[in-house]
């Protein structure tokens, strides 16, 4: 276990959640990471539940609550603070308790600079859509799962952080960014890493309108990292949503 793990929650006025999270992260078998929660200056019982389980955590918990200007702002926060060798993020439940073990033991054994995964997606404990990306190329509509990303920390030194000026598709323009240069590795583990809840108002768990907006700023996001033909990739990329619902 030599590989130390950040693991970044940004959260606002979502208590509930943020209890589910963590107890997720309490019950995994991987011990040697850290956890790094960004609030984003929260009204609710946030700040006092976080600091209720500081001792919980044993000193691995890390956090801050303040203003922010979207997820992203938060995101980038949190990988400024990490200290890890990866990072990645946890904003739903881990699928089971191994899974943190998995990711550190594929980053052990294959010479790579991240590693994705499979995502069920719940609504009422059953699952009503499945993420199975596997390998592909992004400009022919592949894309793996961003909570199921996990990367380097040197990944974000070479590349960069998330782009705050987009609201619900800045996953999407940073893997493009990262994966259409060929210069990262991704490992593919052909697991159920993550169990998302159905719903909301995110791109990837929202409705038609949530995956419309996503769709707009993802074309956006291909034009300004310079891809040929980008409406291909879009349609492509919609073509493989579709097919995860059936």
């Amino acid at each position: 276990m030599s590989i130390k793990i950040s693991i970044i929650t940004t959260t606002y006025n979502d208590k509930e959640n943020l209890v589910k999270i963590m107890q997720s992260l309490l019950e995994q078998d991987y011990v040697n990471y850290e956890y790094i929660v960004v609030d984003g200056g929260s009204k609710d019982e946030t700040i006092e539940y976080l600091r209720e389980m500081e001792p919980v955590f044993g000193g691995k918990l890390v956090w801050s609550s303040q203003p922010d200007e979207g997820i992203y702002d938060a995101i980038n926060k949190g990988i400024k603070q990490a200290t890890g060798d990866v990072v990645g993020f946890l904003f739903d439940e881990y699928a089971n308790s191994g899974v943190l073990t998995l990711i550190a033991d594929t980053f052990e054994k294959q010479s790579v600079q991240g590693i994705h995964g499979d995502i069920d997606y719940l609504e009422d404990g059953k699952v009503v859509r499945k993420w199975r990306m596997k390998h592909g190329k992004m400009r022919l509509g592949w894309m793996p799962g961003h909570p199921t990303l996990y990367l380097k920390k040197s990944v974000y030194d070479t590349f960069g952080l998330y782009k705050t000026d987009y609201r619900v598709a800045g996953d999407y323009e940073f893997m493009i960014r990262i994966l259409f240069s060929n210069q990262i590795a991704l490992a593919y583990i052909p697991q159920v890493l993550v169990h998302m809840s159905h719903g909301g108002n995110s791109a990837s768990t929202g409705g038609l309108k949530s995956y419309l907006r996503s769709l707009k700023e993802g074309h956006r996001a291909l034009r300004e990292n310079k891809v040929r033909a980008a409406f291909i990739t879009d349609i492509l990329r919609t073509i493989r949503v579709l097919i995860q619902f059936i």
